[in-house]
């Protein structure tokens, strides 16, 4: 339900960064709402199954609570956990679930309309993230339900005929696993090979499995049709059928650009990167803060979790200072 309290502050977006947001405000003494439209550290949620961080535990830490592994780098259960009590911790105030539709108003007056209701706000900060929006093949059959952009595990692909499009880590990473479950695996991908910067400690484990012969690899080479029991490919050979039950799209994904032209945050042509004061990550829309991947544009490479969690003091020290809080 709605809330019909005026906030000092709504931050839009629950991910890791969007409660550091939450708890760096919560800190000044800045009353707070975090809307979010899945659940808690939706991202994170949508990772595969047992994928294991990059990273050490330390790096993944928000709001001064040490993050603990039974590993040198945590998995993803962990970091679910961890974040679910940070949360607990500060008593966030989280809507989950909540999709916003609209934002309009100005600086100190912003109306915020959801699926749930209106809510009223001086200050704004979103912090929606990347990965909720794929990018997409856009390729004749895409629509089918067989296209799966969010790989969670290999089980469901037992046994079945499985095209993965992609080359770097995520896509590397489903092709072997789901090759290791007992599914006939083809890889896809546009370039000459797999990409450099697959980690270490898989690249010769994906293209030794390519040149023994145990995972069909396509390179330069495209998807032209999704079809139902097929896919047809375009090889430097020719055109190529294959069987095909499923198809993992490991093409990456994008900021809600299009929820940011909205809310009328101004982005720069090329990069796609919004207008913001280094110092307070304040857009060009006065009131509207930017927290996050998002503040990189398509340099999505740019920002992560262990970067990105620090911009909740810059955006909140701006905001008590701007309220007098």
């Amino acid at each position: 339900m709605s809330d019909e309290t005026a906030y000092d502050a709504i931050v839009i977006g629950a991910g890791p960064t969007g409660l550091a947001c939450g708890i760096e405000l919560k800190k000044r003494g800045v009353n707070t709402l975090i809307l979010e439209k899945g659940c808690v550290v939706n991202s994170i949620y949508n990772y595969p199954t047992h994928m294991t961080f990059f990273t050490t535990p330390e790096l993944l830490e928000i709001g001064d609570i040490p993050m603990t592994s039974l590993n040198d780098k945590p998995n993803r259960t962990e970091a679910l956990k961890y974040y679910r009590r940070v949360a607990d911790h500060y008593k966030l105030n989280i809507h989950q679930y909540e999709r916003v539709d609209s934002l309009s108003g100005q600086d100190n007056h912003f109306r915020v309309i959801t699926t749930n209701g209106t809510y009223n706000s001086k200050k704004i900060v979103v912090s929606t993230g990347y990965y909720d929006l794929p990018n997409l093949l856009n390729v004749p059959g895409e629509e089918l339900p067989k296209v799966i952009h969010y790989y969670k595990e290999a089980h469901p692909y037992y046994n079945h005929d499985v095209l993965v499009v992609g080359a770097k880590n995520s896509a590397a990473i489903a092709a072997l696993e789901l090759y290791w479950t007992g599914a006939r695996v083809t890889l896809l991908h546009r370039g000459p090979g797999i990409h450099k910067h697959v980690k270490y400690w898989i690249k010769p484990n994906i293209e030794n499995r390519i040149a023994n012969g145990e995972i069909k690899a396509f390179f330069n080479s495209n998807l032209l049709e999704i079809q139902e029991k097929s896919v047809l490919i375009e090889t430097p050979e020719g055109q190529v059928t294959i069987p095909n039950d499923f198809v993992i799209a490991m093409t990456g994904y994008s900021p809600d650009l299009p929820f940011l032209a909205a809310a009328g945050i101004t982005l720069e042509p090329h990069t796609k990167k919004p207008r913001t004061d280094p110092e307070t990550l304040e857009s060009e829309r006065k009131g509207i803060y930017l927290a996050g991947v998002i503040v990189a544009g398509m340099h999505t490479n740019e920002i992560f979790i262990e970067n990105g969690r620090f911009h909740g003091r810059q955006i909140a020290a701006a905001i008590a200072a701007s309220i007098g809080r």
